[in-house]
């Protein structure tokens, strides 16, 4: 009878530690999604064909690479996804991955073109969705969940599937940005 109190302490336990942990990286948090004006960001990136999940790496090679040979900082990687890998085979994945520049440092264009491919991203009316960024759990809880609101809010506004994603990973204010080009059908 001692045994099974402390193997049920031990679950007890093991579940407050889940639940917090699954708070701390936003899993309680209602994801609600907007139409919001937003884009004009100048974005240096790598075209990718394949798994999505080797996005960060990438971002954080462009990082390194900028603040390192050209001395430029950046606060925001992002990751732009042009297909749904419910409906599309790893190998035909397609992403553009890298940083989104500081406005101060727009000038600096002509001296990254040389190595990287460099765009400034539309502007227009956007499906904007937010979600806390604590680490690698809260971009798999975000997308756990995002996604899904995203889709929802599409259907129910006349929206099309069609038309790429881009996670924005705001270092500065702890938050990825998911942003959905909007296609009406």
């Amino acid at each position: 009878m001692k045994a099974l109190k402390v193997i049920l302490g031990i679950i007890l336990v093991l579940v407050i530690i889940l639940v917090i942990a699954y708070a701390f990286f936003g899993g309680f948090k209602k994801v609600e999604c907007s139409v919001v004006q937003t884009g004009g960001e100048v974005f240096v990136y790598e075209e990718l064909k394949g798994d999505y999940s080797q996005s960060a790496l990438v971002m954080d090679k462009i990082y390194y690479d900028l603040l390192d040979n050209y001395k430029l900082e950046t606060f925001k990687g992002c990751g732009m996804y042009y297909n749904n890998p419910q409906t599309t085979d790893v190998a035909d994945l397609r992403s553009d991955v890298g940083c989104l520049l500081e406005a101060k440092d727009s000038n600096k264009v002509t001296m990254l073109e040389a190595k990287y491919n460099i765009k400034t991203l539309a502007q227009g009316d956007y499906i904007v969705a937010q979600f806390p960024f604590k680490g690698k759990m809260s971009v798999f809880l975000g997308i756990m969940k995002v996604y899904p609101a995203i889709n929802t809010f599409v259907k129910e506004n006349g929206y099309s599937e069609q038309g790429p994603i881009a996670e924005i990973y705001d270092m500065p204010n702890k938050r990825i940005v998911y942003r959905k080009e909007i296609v009406k059908e």
